[in-house]
């Protein structure tokens, strides 16, 4: 149903090959940036969910250059996966967090190779500036370029509770601004944040509004050396079944735009500092049942956007 596959939703990793006509992987890369909620500038703990890595689960890190990281990631994924093409991810903390002069370099060492055909940046929506958008911008005319800002739910309630450090506002000015630059937008949410069902197709509705790029989808999960970890030991918290996240996810996806492309779903790459839920941990089997729920419902994404 897209991109020539059965998938009934847009899924990333087909919209890349369709694009480019060979298998696209994206190497993850570590830069050594921080986080304004972690060093003192916004507060100190950053959001209750993130660990040490800032989300970065590979096995190498920023004690590599960003060149020889992306040498292992070519070499890597080209022999597991068979990948031809890839993009550069920047994915630990907050990847525009530096001065303007300072992520320039940075970005440029990681096209360092001509089968990187584009150059994906995650951060926080109060880590950008014109300058900033400018310069990523410029990477446009020759790399598949995007944003991945965390903006987790576009409720200042649940933002509140995880410490996320600033509001929905605050997102939305940062998006407009991406989005008058020229830039691919992805955004990432969490389902299990304490929402009820309406509150979580409250966020899918405002998304399909926008008319987002693109959407990653990640389930709360407790990692060692968080604060949330030591939530769910105290008894504070539970989490999501995997039954009830799938259906969610379809449920959500039911509101999004066909255009608009689906970076993740399911999968962990924790499992040593994973705490629960445990389900997390096995990707291709939500995947799948994610699969036959759509198929049971004789739905798909954007059935409902209309």
């Amino acid at each position: 149903m897209f991109n020539g596959t059965d998938k009934r939703y847009n899924q990333f990793s087909a919209h890349l090959k369709n694009k480019f006509g060979a298998k696209v992987y994206k190497i993850t890369l570590d830069a050594g940036f921080s986080c304004p909620n972690r060093d003192g500038t916004i507060s100190k703990g950053g959001c209750i969910f993130c660990d040490d890595g800032g989300s970065f689960s590979q096995a190498h890190s920023n004690l590599l250059s960003i060149e020889d990281q992306v040498k292992v990631g070519i070499k890597n994924l080209s022999e597991r996966f068979k990948a031809e093409k890839f993009m550069s991810y920047f994915q630990a903390f907050s990847n525009t967090y530096k001065p303007v002069g300072e992520l320039e370099k940075i970005y440029n060492a990681s096209l360092c190779d001509e089968r990187i055909i584009g150059l994906s940046i995650g951060t926080r929506p109060d880590c950008v500036d014109d300058d900033k958008l400018k310069l990523i911008s410029g990477y446009k005319a020759d790399y598949y370029t995007w944003i991945e800002y965390g903006l987790q739910s576009i409720h200042d309630r649940t933002l509140k509770k995880i410490n996320r450090g600033h509001d929905f506002d605050c997102f939305l000015r940062a998006y407009e601004k991406t989005k008058e630059y020229g830039i691919n937008v992805c955004v990432h949410v969490i389902f299990g944040l304490w929402e009820n069902h309406d509150e979580i197709m409250q966020t899918a509705k405002k998304l399909a509004e926008l008319k987002v790029d693109g959407v990653k989808i990640h389930q709360l999960c407790a990692l060692e050396n968080t604060k949330l970890a030591d939530m769910y030991r105290a008894g504070e918290v539970d989490f999501m079944s995997e039954d009830d996240y799938i259906k969610t996810v379809c449920d959500f996806l039911e509101y999004l735009p066909p255009e608009t492309t689906i970076h993740r779903l399911a999968g962990n790459g924790f499992s040593k500092t994973l705490i629960e839920p445990q389900w997390l941990g096995k990707k291709m089997d939500c995947l799948n049942k994610i699969d036959r729920e759509f198929l049971s419902r004789g739905t798909y994404q954007g059935v409902k956007y209309l």
